[in-house]
C-alpha cells in the first residue's frame, strides 16, 4: 500500500541495497507512527480532562510549560495527514504516471473504507449511547447525528457519546471528496503530454484545497470575530481539510520523484525530523486561547507532520538502518499499537471517564502521572480485545469483493488431483 512508483528512467534496475524490502519498512513505520500517535491521543485526552475540565479551573498536572506543550500536543493532524497520502497514492500513480490499473471503483473503495470503519464505530456509538440514555427515547439528536456522522456541524453535541469521534465525520468527508475529485484527475492528466504538467496538476490541486480552509479559517476568526469555541466552524470540514490536502500533496510528490530521486542521507532526514518535531512543540507552546498560533494551528501542524513523514518515507534505502527515529518506529511495541490503533482511539475516551467515574483514577494533582498509566495499560486491554474481536473479523469481509467490485468465488480445499 505504501510502494512508489519508479521514475521514468533508462538507467538499468539496481539490486536490492538491503534486506528488508522498502515497501514493508515504510508500512511498519506508518503503522508505528500510528501507534505513537494514538498512545499520544490518550495522554492527551487524560490531560485535558485534569486541566481544562477540572472543576476547580486550576487543576494543572504540569508546571513546566515545555513538558505542558509536549503533553497538550494534538497529532489528529497526523491522522488526516497519513490517511490522505495512503488513499491517495494510486490516484497519483493513475494521474502521472498513468498506472490506472492501481485504481479501484469508487464504490469498491467506499465499501472496503465502510468494512473498515463502521463496524466497530456502530458498536461502540450504541454502547456507549445507551449506557448514559438508559430511558428511552434519551437525547435520540446525539445518537442520529453520530450514526450519520453528522455531529460536527452540531455546536452542542460535537463531543457528545464518543468526542474523539468527531475526526471520523472528517475522514468521511474526505473519502467522498476523494471519490470525487480523484478520476477527474486522471482524466484531465490523460490530456497532458508531458509527466512534468501532470505533476504540476495535481500539485496545484492539493494547493488550492489546502487555500480553501486558510481563507476560511482567516475570514471566520479576522473578518467576522468567531470565537474559537464555535466548534462547527473551526472543526468542520471546510477548516480541517488542509490536514488531507498536505497528505494529498505528500503522494504527489513522493510519486513524482519516484523510487529513487530526492532521497534524503540519514543526516538529512535526522535534521529534517528534529526540525519538524521541534516546530510541533514550538507551535503547541505558542498557542493560547485567541492568538495566531491557536488560529492556524491545525494548518502548520499538517505542514511540519508532511515535513516529517517526507523525512521518514523517502530516505535512502541503504541508510534506512541508520536512523533511529525509524529504529523506534518499527520497534515491536510501537508497531503492535498501531495495530490496533483504530479501537483504542474509539475506545479509549469512555474507557477513561468510566475510570474516573468509579474512582479508579486519581483526583490530586500528584497523581496525574499515575491516571495516565492506568487509563493507558486499561484501554490497551480494551482496545486489543476490541481488534481481535470486533475490527479484525469484519475486515474479513473486504475479501468478499475483489479489486474491480466483483463477488469472489471461494472454492472448497482438496486434496484429489488428476
Amino acid at each position: 500500500m505504501t510502494s512508489l512508483i519508479a521514475p521514468e528512467t533508462t538507467a538499468p534496475p539496481r539490486a536490492p541495497d538491503h534486506r528488508e524490502p522498502p515497501t514493508r519498512g515504510r508500512a511498519l513505520e506508518l503503522q508505528g507512527f500510528r501507534g505513537l500517535a494514538v498512545l499520544s491521543t490518550v495522554v492527551f485526552h487524560v490531560w485535558q480532562q485534569y486541566y481544562t475540565y477540572d472543576a476547580a479551573g486550576s487543576h494543572p498536572p504540569v508546571d513546566s510549560p515545555y513538558l505542558g506543550a509536549l503533553l497538550s500536543l494534538e497529532v489528529i493532524d497526523l491522522f488526516f495527514v497519513m490517511s490522505a497520502y495512503l488513499l491517495t497514492l494510486s490516484y497519483a500513480r493513475a494521474a502521472i504516471d498513468g498506472k490506472e490499473g492501481s485504481v479501484r471503483p469508487g464504490r469498491v473503495f467506499l465499501f472496503r473504507r465502510a468494512i473498515r470503519i463502521l463496524p466497530l464505530y456502530f458498536l461502540a456509538v450504541l454502547v456507549v449511547w445507551s449506557t448514559r440514555n438508559p430511558t428511552l427515547p434519551g437525547d435520540w439528536r446525539d445518537l442520529v447525528e453520530h450514526l450519520t456522522f453528522t455531529h460536527v456541524f452540531d455546536r452542542e453535541r460535537i463531543f457528545y457519546t464518543l468526542g474523539p469521534t468527531w475526526s471520523l465525520s472528517l475522514e468521511v468527508a474526505f473519502y467522498l471528496v476523494l471519490v470525487a475529485l480523484g478520476p477527474l484527475a486522471v482524466r484531465a492528466c490523460r490530456g497532458l503530454r508531458t509527466r512534468r504538467a501532470r505533476v504540476a496538476l495535481c500539485a496545484s490541486g492539493c494547493a488550492v484545497l489546502f487555500a480553501v480552509p486558510l481563507a476560511w479559517i482567516y475570514g471566520a476568526h479576522y473578518v467576522l470575530g468567531v470565537p474559537h469555541t464555535d466548534w462547527p466552524v473551526y472543526f468542520g470540514p471546510q477548516a480541517r481539510f488542509g490536514g488531507f490536502a498536505a497528505g494529498m500533496a505528500l503522494a504527489v510528490l513522493l510519486t513524482a520523484l519516484g523510487d529513487d530521486r530526492g532521497r534524503l542521507r540519514a543526516r538529512w532526514t535526522t535534521a529534517l525530523s528534529a526540525a519538524a518535531l521541534a516546530g510541533l512543540l514550538t507551535l503547541s507552546h505558542l498557542s493560547a486561547p485567541e492568538n495566531f498560533a491557536q488560529t492556524f494551528y491545525h494548518p502548520i501542524a499538517a505542514v511540519l507532520w508532511f515535513a516529517l513523514l517526507y523525512a521518514t518515507l523517502h530516505i535512502r534505502h541503504r541508510e534506512r538502518q541508520r536512523v533511529r527515529w525509524h529504529g523506534l518506529l518499527r520497534a515491536r511495541w510501537a508497531t503492535a499499537v498501531g495495530l490496533i490503533s483504530y479501537s483504542l482511539y474509539i475506545w479509549h475516551e469512555p474507557v477513561m471517564l468510566w475510570l474516573g467515574t468509579s474512582g479508579l483514577l486519581p483526583s490530586a494533582q500528584a497523581g496525574f502521572p499515575v491516571a495516565v498509566l492506568v487509563a493507558v495499560l486499561v484501554a490497551l486491554a480494551v482496545g486489543t480485545a476490541s481488534y481481535w474481536c470486533v475490527e479484525y473479523p469484519a475486515s474479513l469481509l473486504g475479501r468478499a469483493k475483489d479489486s474491480r467490485g466483483r463477488a469472489r468465488e471461494f472454492y472448497p480445499e482438496t486434496t484429489t488431483t488428476r
